[in-house]
């Protein structure tokens, strides 16, 4: 008998569901299937807010990709009438003849994406909230921002239904078969899926459901992030009067105050390797020292702010920081769509749009986003 499906992809975080919504407008039957539901609490796509920026200095095909993908979100949002997007500039903070900002420079200039480059006076004229001790020079982006993660996920999800995508909640158990193509996947209450073609999009869970092939290639990273309170009748660390903003040598990024919810702060260091099912999700002491001490230096303003929010999410990270868009070495109707390592969500569109057309064999597979190239040590080059 027929599948009633031609493609089941399991996972509706951003990959997943901009999966799922390119294959549904390429006329295909699909069925997107999530465990708990799209950006759930414990997913690498929830939280409130991500950055979307084009500068990845030589990785012109992020750069590439993050021009599609926000030219999506925008239309996504618009045919949601949702305002999913707050264009904050993103402002990257570098030491002097760093190669990164050089060759950011030098993509986003071939691309014709706009940008400035500032100099440290410039800065401290432009931005005197902040401290750039450490900082000589700044490529700033003003047609970048924050994506709203949790609901942009979820208005993915809902453009994929409303082109045709079958949505649903269900486990599905790790695939077991011995032949060269799988006819089905199981759910943990025993109902069995069929579909033409399988796509894993499941974040930190890939390594636990393909534990022989992904177990030590995917390498899921505890991340803990913080909210500080800014000052009543403050509005020195909101958009305009601030930008997103990445301290490259402190490998540090954080946000303006976006609706009201405070500046945001992170560490981009990779944290402790940890298991999504069974992590604390509730930030150290340790963690929660650094952000003020950080945020002490850098916005001296807010030296005595509180914290008012925080979060313990994951990376789910590559070996070098490239995507894992390939098919099972095995089944050669399943595919792996992961590895967002950090900088992924903001790619969720061009990474939908890619996958689909490898999979209905409309695109050449890029070679960086192979199986083959994953090792089993981690040393980030993608940034």
């Amino acid at each position: 008998m027929p599948s009633i499906f031609d493609t089941a992809v399991v996972g509706a975080g951003v990959f997943g569901s901009w999966i799922a919504l390119h294959l549904a407008k390429r006329g295909q039957r699909v069925l997107l299937l999530e465990a708990h539901g799209p950006a759930h609490s414990r997913a690498s796509s929830g939280g409130e807010s991500r950055i979307i920026r084009m500068s990845y200095g030589p990785d012109e095909i992020y750069t590439r990709w993050s021009q599609n993908s926000l030219r999506q979100w925008k239309e996504l949002f618009a045919a949601a009438s949702e305002n999913l997007f707050h264009q904050t500039g993103v402002l990257w903070l570098s030491s002097e003849n760093d190669a990164t900002l050089i060759a950011s420079h030098t993509v986003l200039t071939r691309n014709e994406i706009n940008h400035q480059l500032f100099e440290r006076q410039q800065l401290e004229h432009l931005y005197p909230q902040v401290n750039f001790d450490g900082v000589s020079r700044g490529l700033f982006e003003p047609e970048s921002g924050v994506l709203l993660a949790r609901r942009a996920v979820a208005a993915t999800v809902q453009a994929a239904t409303r082109h045709g995508v079958q949505f649903r909640i269900a486990q599905i158990q790790a695939p077991q078969a011995s032949q060269m193509l799988l006819a089905h996947i199981e759910t943990a209450t025993g109902e069995r899926i069929s579909a033409g073609n399988f796509v894993f999009a499941c974040g930190p869970w890939l390594g636990k459901l393909f534990p022989e092939i992904l177990g030590a290639r995917i390498f899921p990273t505890r991340q803990e992030v913080f909210f500080f309170a800014t000052p009543p009748g403050d509005t020195r660390f909101a958009p305009p009067a601030l930008p997103t903003w990445l301290f490259q040598a402190d490998e540090v990024y954080g946000m303006p105050d976006v609706e009201s919810r405070g500046l945001k702060i992170a560490c981009d260091t990779h944290g402790a390797q940890i298991d999504p099912d069974t992590q604390s999700r509730l930030v150290s002491s340790e963690g929660a020292a650094w952000a003020r001490s950080f945020v002490a230096r850098r916005f001296p303003a807010l030296a005595q702010a509180p914290i008012v929010e925080t979060r313990v999410c994951q990376y789910e990270n590559t070996s070098n920081g490239d995507f894992l868009i390939d098919r099972h070495p095995q089944f050669s109707n399943v595919w792996f769509a992961g590895g967002g390592s950090g900088h992924g969500f903001k790619h969720g569109p061009a990474v939908g749009e890619y996958t689909a057309s490898v999979i209905l064999g409309e695109a050449t597979p890029e070679p960086r986003f192979a199986l083959a190239s994953k090792a089993t040590q981690q040393n980030r080059t993608v940034h």
